[in-house]
């Protein structure tokens, strides 16, 4: 039986973002966005200044970052890819070690099994569980315009009251702010893990007043690199033009700068409610002994190489803040050793055993992540000083991979050309070295994409699964539709107050920190 500790043990807050690229950060070096409480935290935490989507694609990531691994293992190939109630996830380990674990926000999750170890969720996902969104690599070149991206959300970029994505994050940060209330005047004396999980500042560019008006006369910078012509563009990028009706719409430069304004606003917003459940932290005296972690399921290419949104390998796309805060265990400092999602796991696990003294639980299945602690500790010296990420969905009818080793990334894909780039030469990704004669380097990066894995047999492997999920959609789409939605639970009988409490009691158990007992006289 686990034995339960109190709460003086390491709580962890994760607060993950939806398409946030590393770049639209202050303390990622944007010198535009104002980020003021992720900024703050970076200054006193461990930044990874090379962290990586384990897959540039919401679910995929999310999948990856749940698991460990690496989506070609895992499953999670896609936006409708299904996970197993069996997978096991961070959040089942957690639990296995004595933490009450609880999720706030989006997890895209696709399946009956809405929770994958999580023991409360607190808010439904603001993205469909069914099949309803498999691509089909046997139809690469066509879109799917009810659900591919299009130009919309540039063309019609600006100033907003309320959004779908708006209403969905005020509730995703409040119910969050309420679980850790509920936590700390709780009896529950294990130590908690909420994961908050905001969609912003994933598109529609639509930001409230409030942000946009943070950035009036701001400059705000148009892409560093316009979109390229089109014998000079590279394979993928033409096809996500393609994907995402690139050339149905004129774009000028300012509604570029538009845009690129209302996604600064909505990271403005998202900033501020870090600041918040900051706030609830240091009032529920739970700040001292909270690790936070921010990080985000992949960033967005805001208009660089004329591209927008995500499913690409370049930086803006693939890669993410990666932010772990407790200044009370790791000092500040900044990693430069390429780290991803799939991280995530090992290190929670390895923060839950120091939080709760407990031994590990056994790994079910094998990780392709490591720990983080060692580089959080500023330890590199056994550290592979690589990541992978891998893309499997739309805008590729094949396997396609990303291998950052150093300073160096490189990408293959056995449709398209290979690319290779020096990152600290070349930070924009403008020189692919694959073309010239890298000589050893780059056979070296090929060898190790082959040993990765055998893209057309997992390109067969993928065409079918997304045929089944093809099938079994189609069917379940027929007569009565059983959805898989997550509906929260909520029993109004028993919040509040009500005739069957005890209205003194209730109101003293309800309270942080508790009142004086109070004892009237007869």
């Amino acid at each position: 039986m686990v034995k339960y500790v109190n709460r003086e043990k390491q709580h962890i807050l994760i607060i993950m973002a939806d398409q946030l690229s590393a770049l639209a950060l202050g303390c990622y070096g944007n010198p535009t966005v104002k980020s003021p409480n992720i900024d703050r935290l970076a200054d006193q935490g461990v930044v990874f200044e090379s962290a990586y989507s384990s897959s540039p694609l919401c679910a995929p990531a999310r999948y990856a970052f749940m698991t460990g691994q690496n989506i070609s293992k895992c499953g999670g190939y896609d936006n409708a890819a299904y996970m197993p109630a069996t997978m096991p996830t961070f959040a089942h380990y957690l639990r296995l070690m004595g933490y009450k674990t609880c999720l706030s926000g989006k997890m895209h999750f696709v399946g009956p099994d809405q929770l994958h170890g999580f023991e409360d969720r607190v808010t439904t996902d603001i993205y469909p569980a069914d099949f309803g969104w498999i691509p089909d690599w046997t139809h690469a070149d066509e879109r799917i315009d009810r659900w591919y991206h299009n130009m919309s959300s540039v063309k019609q970029a600006g100033v907003a009251a309320i959004t779908n994505q708006l209403a969905y994050d005020d509730e995703v940060g409040a119910q969050a702010m309420r679980v850790i209330y509920d936590h700390a005047r709780s009896k529950d004396e294990r130590p908690l893990c909420l994961v908050t999980s905001f969609i912003h500042p994933h598109d529609p560019y639509a930001t409230r007043q409030k942000y946009w008006d943070l950035y009036h006369d701001v400059e705000i910078p148009l892409p560093t690199v316009p979109r390229p012509a089109l014998d000079q563009q590279d394979a993928h990028n033409k096809r996500l033009e393609k994907l995402i009706a690139l050339d149905a719409v004129d774009i000028s430069d300012a509604e570029i700068i538009n845009a690129r304004r209302a996604y600064y606003g909505n990271v403005s917003y998202v900033d501020e409610w870090l600041g918040r459940l900051q706030a609830v932290l240091e009032d529920c005296d739970m700040a001292q002994n909270t690790t936070i972690i921010i990080t985000a399921d992949h960033g967005d290419m805001l208009g660089e190489f004329g591209l927008w949104y995500k499913m690409s390998f370049r930086e803006w796309s693939c890669r993410i803040p990666m932010i772990v805060h407790q200044p009370e265990r790791f000092a500040a400092r900044r990693v430069t050793q390429p780290v991803a999602l799939v991280d995530v796991l090992p290190t929670l696990v390895d923060l839950a055993h120091e939080g709760t003294g407990l031994q590990k639980p056994q790994i079910i299945d094998p990780l392709q992540g490591r720990s983080l602690l060692p580089l959080c500790d500023g330890d590199a010296s056994n550290d592979p000083d690589t990541c992978v990420s891998e893309y499997l969905a739309e805008g590729t009818a094949a396997p396609m991979l990303m291998i950052r080793r150093g300073q160096y990334k490189f990408i293959s894909c056995i449709t398209d050309p290979d690319q290779l780039f020096d990152l600290k030469v070349d930070p924009d990704e403008c020189i692919n070295l694959a073309q010239g004669d890298p000589g050893e380097l780059l056979e070296d990066f090929r060898q190790e994409a082959a040993d990765h894995w055998d893209a057309e047999s997992l390109r067969q492997t993928v065409i079918r699964d997304q045929q089944r999920r093809r099938e079994v959609h189609a069917a379940l789409r027929i007569g009565r539709y059983q959805g898989w939605d997550f509906d929260p639970e909520r029993d109004a009988s028993n919040e509040y107050t009500r005739s069957h409490m005890d209205l003194t009691q209730f109101d003293i158990t309800s309270r942080f920190p508790r009142p004086v007992a109070f004892k009237p006289g007869k």
